[in-house]
């Protein structure tokens, strides 16, 4: 059994507020200006007609949160994805990373979750399809296999650590690894990158794509282990900063872990074997030249002719993971939007500086043929990208 509870080391509740926040809980069970952990939270799939379906309410109300449930109640839900009364969950909920937990681990978050303020509040009623709960019965039994996550002897105690942080209790799957038609994750793709759906401005979403977290030249290849525990812990690292759905996950859980937990993650990433490289494009001489032109217009200042980025000023856009992304969506949203830091990590000394939005300085061709540079150039490799796909995340 893996876990990270122990009987001497602090209280059951102080120690599940720790794997709440890990776990990133208050990202998805808190509206913008909701109260913590009551719910309400709208997600949606990359099949829009399917509608939204919102975060429950997790605080102790027991008529609108969890107040009624036993321990063992959610341990179940927390394990089989099954809510008191024989309700399925959706994998919304990541209950199928979140099976591997430890028992002592479950136990200490629930005690937690007991003794956050109770809050009266109710989700909007989920969509017709997301309403539809027996199917999960049928999609539990062709994708999903229950059970605590089980140490690998043949790996030190440090890898053991963080794949516990990143598989189960951080589920960074949910978000890097590609899904079927069904939403199931494609296991033989594990962490090569995926795509959800999350807000790009005030009111409107549009999809992200998640990078590649393997070894692969388009992935984490070019990452130190020092650049990745830095960029977890505070958002930041010569090789890029956060934006987009990342930035709640830093804001809100990881830059919080210990040392020694970060350490574990990285750890672990950077063991990943390379896996699912982004396609190769060649360039024509016009389309190359039309894309430097471009970049040097609207990129050089800040990223430098060498696409290596300047200090305090921008990240690296060669051999970036973002970039090179199998969906450019994230590319795109981030030249169309613009990236701003999270809030509680601006004020670290070496934070990159917000970045402006160009979607209204560029047309959907002349951001193709940027994009398709970035994607072509300093040994980057990345699929094209159609005037038509920026037309989309417009």
């Amino acid at each position: 059994m893996v876990g990270l509870c122990a009987a001497d080391e602090q209280s059951s509740v102080q120690r599940g507020q720790y794997l709440v926040q890990a776990a990133n809980c208050i990202s998805c069970h808190t509206t913008k200006d909701g109260k913590p952990f009551a719910g309400g939270n709208a997600f949606e799939t990359t099949y829009g007609f399917l509608g939204k379906i919102y975060s429950s309410n997790i605080t102790p109300d027991p008529e609108t949160g969890l107040g009624a449930w036993t321990e063992d109640d959610f341990i179940k839900a927390m394990r089989h994805g099954i809510a008191p009364g024989g309700k399925y969950l959706f994998p919304a909920f990541p209950y199928t990373a979140f099976t591997r937990l430890s028992t002592p681990d479950l136990k200490a978050i629930y005690a937690y979750l007991r003794t956050v303020p109770a809050v009266r509040s109710t989700a909007p009623q989920a969509s017709f399809w997301f309403r539809q709960r027996w199917v999960m019965a049928v999609w539990n039994w062709l994708f999903f296999k229950p059970g605590e996550a089980a140490a690998d002897p043949s790996q030190s105690d440090e890898w053991n650590r963080g794949s516990y942080l990143v598989e189960a209790l951080g589920h960074c799957s949910a978000c890097h690894t590609p899904r079927n038609l069904m939403f199931a994750e494609r296991t033989e793709q594990h962490l090569t990158g995926g795509v959800e759906v999350a807000e790009v401005e005030a009111g409107k979403n549009r999809n992200w794509s998640a990078p590649n977290l393997t070894s692969a030249k388009s992935g984490l290849a070019q990452w130190s282990l020092d650049d990745l525990k830095k960029y977890l812990k505070t958002g930041y690292s010569r090789r890029a900063g956060i934006l987009g759905p990342m930035n709640e996950v830093v804001a809100n859980s990881v830059r919080f872990l210990t040392d020694s937990d970060i350490g574990a993650m990285a750890t672990y990433i950077k063991s990943l074997p390379a896996k699912s490289e982004s396609r190769q494009q060649t360039l024509t001489a016009g389309e190359h030249d039309a894309g430097q032109d471009l970049y040097d217009k609207y990129c050089d200042e800040c990223h430098l002719s060498s696409g290596r980025g300047g200090l305090r000023k921008a990240p690296s856009v060669a051999a970036s993971a973002v970039v090179q992304t199998e969906n450019a969506a994230s590319v795109i949203n981030v030249i169309l939007y613009g990236a701003s830091a999270a809030p509680g990590t601006s004020a670290s000394s070496d934070a990159w500086d917000d970045m402006p939005g160009f979607k209204n300085k560029m047309t959907d061709a002349q951001m193709s043929a940027l994009i398709n540079f970035l994607r072509s150039n300093w040994g980057n490799r990345g699929g094209r990208v159609s005037p038509a796909a920026i037309a989309g995340q417009r």
